[in-house]
Formats: structure tokens, C-alpha cells, sequence
């Protein structure tokens, strides 16, 4: 019985360290700022951009989404979009012909989007851009988005993440799955900048100095998180990754539980991955008092706030079982703490879509959940691709 307490007292200390991160940057992200300046007040000089767009099999979205991509206000002359077509049919291209984007057909026989960026970096002539933003097939840039992250550039950032946000939050789904993107927006990019060290990338929305990202992308370990590589190796060559919380990218959320648990297996895949290549050089940061490269580390084995819910509920649970009153007690105050951190973290446009329909369904996410991580082995092989549909009921905020 004795070790029973002492592996649970264990698991306690271990939850205990993860939830004060968490309600520690949720508090920081409610009192301080992100990087955003006033458009206004900054002299305009209109750098040469290049947006990059992976796509795999995107055809039934890819159109729509340069067609909006094409609407910024920055000068037409002053950007390219850049459609990576990886396996697309010969009708789509034919369509991106017709469109003024620059398109490379590529094919792989085990499709990554690293793959795809290192191939377009290596056949583009990005010494003729000053910046290079990485976008999403689905994804629509806000009217404003090149305008604002060249805004940060001419303040001396080299290195942006903006703001992505949901096109969609037609289902329960959608919306409990933008409801956790802001979150980690939150959590993850502004309380993290705020606190003074380099925002989380998220794969979509960010932009580089075309020789960073270059120098960031050389290595690659992983099957379907290169952002969290790109992300590290800019942090461990010395640069601090910026957040505009008004830089605005649209990216479609999953509609479905099947398509949740499919992304969620790669995204953990990706993080076990990352951890297992990273972490000793994390540690090795860290005790060189290079604390701002090391924190990656720190990020990356931070619990997800899903399964945090479901372990300190089943935490709860077993503690009422062993009739020690302390060890239910512990784990009730760290959930109310958790879901304090996690409620004002959420936009309130998003609180507003709530109902008992979307608390109804966390249990069920909480099982997807459990199941990717299960079956992150089928990650590590093969790229699990995420479809898109194109759809979108409204863009806020």
C-alpha cells in the first residue's frame, strides 16, 4: 500500500508541475500584450514576400483558398503565392495556370510537408524575397496579414508567428476544436511572449527570413511536425520567434471525430518524435543557462490539456477510493485550476457557441484522444493527411 501512495504522490507532483504551467501562462497571457504595433505608425516599406503553400491532394480546396489569398492589400508586385502541388489532378493544375501564382508540381513516394518546403526551397530563387510566409491549402489570409508581418519586419523581427484562428465553427466538433487552437494561442505564443521567451510555431501563419528558414529546415526527424523543428533550430541559432495576435489566418477546423483522431495521432507522433531528437539538447540549453532555446524543450513535454482533464478526473476518482481525504482533495484543486487557466484563455466569441452539446462531446474527444495516442505508431511511416472540405459559416473575430 505504501508504494501505492508513493506512485501516486509521484503522479500528483508530475500533474502538479504541468497545471501551474498552464494557469501560470494563462494569467500572463490576460495581463500583457503580444508583439502587435500600430499600423499606422510605422514607415511603409513593402519587402518582397513569398507565401509558400504545401498541398497534398488539396484539390477540392486549393482554388478557393489562393482565389481569397489573392485579395491582401499589400501591392500585387510585392508577393507571390507559391502552390507546392504535391499528386494533384491535371485539371487542378490547368485551373492554377489560369491564376497568377506560381505552382510546383512535385510528387514524393512518402509525402511530407517538409519534403515539399525543402524542395521549394531549393528551386526558388528566394534570394529575391525578403520574407517567406508558410500557409496552409486551406488556409485564408486576413485582407491585412502581409501587411501586418511586414510591419514586424521593418520593427527588426526576423522570425513571426500570426494568429490563426477557425474559418469554421458550423458543428460541436469545429468548434471545440477552435476553442482549442485560441487556447494554445494563448498558452503557447502570446503568455510565452509575454514571459519573454520565443512564441510556439503551429505549422501555418508564420514567416521567416528566408536564410533562417532555410538554416532551420536542413533537419528534419520527423514525419508530421517539421514546424516544431523549424521552430527549435530558429531558437537554437539564436533568434526570438515573434506573435501578432492581429496578424489573422483562417484555417478550416475538423468537422468530424474520425478526422480529429486521425490529426491527433499525427500531431502526438510528431511530438514523441521531437522529444525523443530534442530533448538531451534541451537539457544540455538549459544547464548552459541558455534558457531561452532550452524552454522548447520544456513546451514540448507540457501535458495536453485534454488528457490533463481526463487524468486528474480519473485522479479524483481513485483518491475518494483510497479514503484519504488528501488525495482527493489535490487533485480537485488542480482540476478547478486547470479549468480556470483553460476558461480565460478562450476568446468570448467562442464561449458564445458553447452549449451542454459541446460539454456532452469532451468525454468523447477525451476517448479520440486516448486512441491517437494508442495508434501514434502508424504516424512515424507514412504522413496521415488531414482532408478539407473548403468549408467556412464565418471568419472572426
Amino acid at each position: 500500500m505504501q508504494f501505492f501512495y508513493a506512485i501516486y504522490i509521484l503522479f500528483l507532483g508530475i500533474i502538479s508541475l504541468n497545471v501551474l504551467y498552464w494557469i501560470v501562462f494563462a494569467i500572463a497571457g490576460r495581463l500583457g500584450k503580444a508583439d502587435d504595433t500600430d499600423q499606422e505608425q510605422t514607415p511603409v516599406f513593402f519587402r518582397k514576400i513569398g507565401v509558400l503553400i504545401p498541398a497534398y491532394k488539396e484539390d477540392a480546396v486549393i482554388i478557393e483558398s489562393v482565389t481569397e489569398n489573392l485579395k491582401q492589400i499589400y501591392p500585387s508586385d510585392r508577393f507571390d503565392l507559391v502552390v507546392i502541388a504535391d499528386s494533384f489532378l491535371p485539371q487542378t493544375l490547368s485551373q492554377l495556370a489560369a491564376l497568377p501564382v506560381k505552382v510546383l508540381p512535385v510528387s514524393f513516394e512518402v509525402s511530407t510537408v517538409a519534403k515539399a518546403i525543402n524542395l521549394a526551397l531549393n528551386r526558388l530563387p528566394i534570394e529575391e524575397y525578403d520574407i517567406l510566409v508558410v500557409s496552409d491549402a486551406d488556409n485564408h489570409m486576413a485582407p491585412d496579414f502581409l501587411s501586418r508581418i511586414n510591419t514586424a519586419f521593418g520593427q527588426g523581427w526576423r522570425a513571426i508567428q500570426g494568429h490563426r484562428v477557425a474559418k469554421n465553427i458550423n458543428t460541436s466538433m469545429a468548434i471545440l476544436d477552435a476553442i482549442s487552437e485560441e487556447i494554445n494561442n494563448h498558452i503557447f505564443r502570446k503568455a510565452t511572449r509575454v514571459l519573454g521567451f520565443s512564441s510556439a510555431t503551429i505549422g501555418s501563419g508564420m514567416a521567416f527570413e528566408p536564410a533562417i528558414m532555410k538554416a532551420a529546415m536542413t533537419t528534419q526527424h520527423t514525419m508530421g511536425g517539421y514546424d516544431k523543428e523549424l521552430e527549435t533550430n530558429v531558437v537554437l541559432n539564436g533568434h526570438t520567434i515573434g506573435y501578432l495576435e492581429h496578424a489573422f489566418i483562417y484555417d478550416e477546423k475538423v468537422a468530424q471525430r474520425a478526422v480529429f483522431e486521425n490529426q491527433r495521432t499525427r500531431w502526438i507522433a510528431a511530438q514523441w518524435q521531437f522529444v525523443k531528437f530534442y530533448f538531451w539538447s534541451g537539457v544540455k540549453e538549459l544547464f548552459s543557462g541558455r534558457f531561452a532555446s532550452g524552454f522548447k524543450v520544456i513546451q514540448a513535454i507540457i501535458l495536453p490539456k485534454i488528457l490533463l482533464l481526463g487524468l486528474l478526473v480519473i485522479s479524483c476518482l481513485l483518491g475518494i477510493l483510497t479514503g484519504n481525504a488528501l488525495l482527493w482533495q489535490i487533485p480537485v484543486v488542480l482540476l478547478l485550476l486547470l479549468i480556470v487557466s483553460l476558461v480565460i484563455s478562450v476568446p468570448t466569441y467562442l464561449w458564445k457557441r458553447v452549449s451542454m452539446k459541446e460539454l456532452l462531446l469532451i468525454p468523447m474527444i477525451l476517448l479520440s484522444f486516448v486512441r491517437a495516442v494508442l495508434n501514434m505508431r502508424k504516424a512515424f511511416k507514412r504522413f496521415m493527411h488531414t482532408p478539407h472540405t473548403g468549408s467556412a459559416d464565418t471568419q472572426v473575430p
